[in-house]
């Protein structure tokens, strides 16, 4: 096959054979195609798009690059969920152990902190002595064991990925549908799922902003997966202020134990029942989602969830002492309180400088080197539609450098509007698709 002839073909909007996406992958991989000639193929990707067809092909690709991890030792049906990342997004800490405290087994290979949004594995290695890079012999180990495993990629899990990724991000390259779905797809394949429960963030603090994209973005995830004959089911969530509460690693850490062990935060738990509720539907363990959100607060009332998340972070090496007794972590150095200075509703939140506001406290890294600071943080407390009087609290701020305190403080501020009307509160759930 002919490099050049690809990229024309694909650059004029022809559609690529299966064969054709499987040379480019992997001759890129192997060496054989220099990174000018693959970035274009990515750039005529970009513009002209991909069929169903080419998208699985591309994901195929990337999927059979390294190992697909063999399961079947594993009894039962196994299930993850994949959310697209926002602010304040905990619910795979809270999610995992109830559906592993049902009998299901919850496989999850997850990421870090993107931008402005949140990682799992960031949030679980707040946890004193947590790891999150265990061999894929000790991530089976864990599964049949504990029923739930978070672990990150590794070395051997869609290497293609990886190194696609990183071009995508130097190309301006990464906005793409078909190119977003492989690198999503490839890397839960491999985790040796049956099933899979999507939930795709959108307005100001996802990546997808608009609907129409998060649309876009759900169908594109779903018709794929279906192509590798999984199970599978959508939710299109909004992403217009946090979800919870509290922002940053180890806030969200305690947030979530907090959840577990029956607290109610409306938001975060609505978004997280219909979630587990989805993944309990998959499994066969509830017929309807409504009976799995109504299994998922029995799991929590009973204590069975939160004794599983403990179960899960002992198995792989964390302190359980501080998710028994939260007090007992480290304090930050610093903490100020923010205040509404006049009377009227929160209107709106720009969700992404709120995120950047936690970025700039130290909760997530500017650079690929930088060291997060695990304290660092935001507890947000008013929701959209929420009437505010002068002087009530609107947040805590903690860090462990003043400057950063006060640059995030001050970004905080600048990401809220006001109204003097009220203001109808954002509907959570934006859709399910089958």
């Amino acid at each position: 096959m002919n490099v050049v002839d690809i990229i024309r073909k694909k650059k004029t909007g022809i559609e690529l054979s299966k064969e054709e996406i499987l040379f480019m992958v992997n001759s890129f991989t192997k060496g054989k195609v220099p990174t000018y000639q693959f970035s274009a193929f990515l750039m005529a990707v970009y513009f002209k798009g991909m069929t169903t067809e080419e998208t699985a092909a591309l994901t195929e690709a990337m999927l059979y690059s390294g190992k697909v991890i063999d399961l079947s030792v594993v009894p039962g049906f196994k299930v993850d969920k994949h959310s697209t990342g926002g602010v304040g997004d905990k619910t795979s800490l809270i999610l995992a152990p109830i559906v592993a405290a049902a009998g299901i087994s919850v496989p999850m290979i997850s990421g870090r902190g993107l931008g402005h949004t949140g990682g799992t594995l960031d949030k679980l290695e707040a946890i004193p002595g947590f790891k999150t890079n265990l061999s894929l012999k000790q991530y089976k180990k864990a599964l049949a064991k504990v029923g739930a495993v978070m672990i990150g990629q590794t070395k051997e899990i869609a290497p293609a990925d990886k190194e696609i990724y990183a071009l995508r991000d130097v190309t301006s390259t990464v906005e793409s549908i078909a190119l977003i779905t492989s690198s999503i797809m490839s890397k839960k394949l491999a985790e040796g799922i049956d099933g899979l429960v999507l939930d795709i963030k959108t307005g100001s603090g996802a990546f997808m902003q608009k609907l129409e994209d998060s649309r876009a973005l759900a169908n594109s995830l779903i018709n794929t997966a279906k192509q590798f004959d999984k199970k599978v089911v959508g939710f299109i969530t909004d992403m217009n202020q946090p979800l919870g509460n509290y922002i940053g690693n180890w806030l969200e850490v305690v947030e979530s134990v907090e959840v577990l062990q029956g607290k109610d935060v409306p938001d975060l738990n609505e978004v997280t029942f219909n979630l587990s509720g989805a993944m309990l539907v998959m499994g066969g363990v509830v017929k309807t989602i409504e009976e799995g959100i109504e299994k998922s607060k029995e799991l929590i009332a009973s204590g069975k969830a939160f004794d599983k998340f403990v179960e899960m972070a002992k198995f792989q090496g964390g302190d359980v002492r501080f998710l028994k007794d939260l007090s007992l972590y480290p304090k930050p150095k610093f903490h100020e309180e923010v205040f509404a200075d006049a009377d009227g509703y929160l209107a709106a939140v720009n969700n992404l400088e709120v995120g950047m506001a936690a970025l700039e406290l130290g909760a997530g890294r500017m650079k690929l080197d930088d060291a997060i600071d695990p304290k660092a943080g935001i507890i947000f407390y008013p929701k959209i539609g929420d009437k505010l009087t002068a002087g009530t609290k609107i947040a805590d701020v903690y860090c462990d450098n003043k400057k950063k305190l006060e640059a995030g403080k001050e970004r905080l501020v600048r990401a809220l509007q006001f109204s003097e009307k009220r203001v109808s509160r954002p509907k959570l759930i934006r859709e399910i698709i089958q």
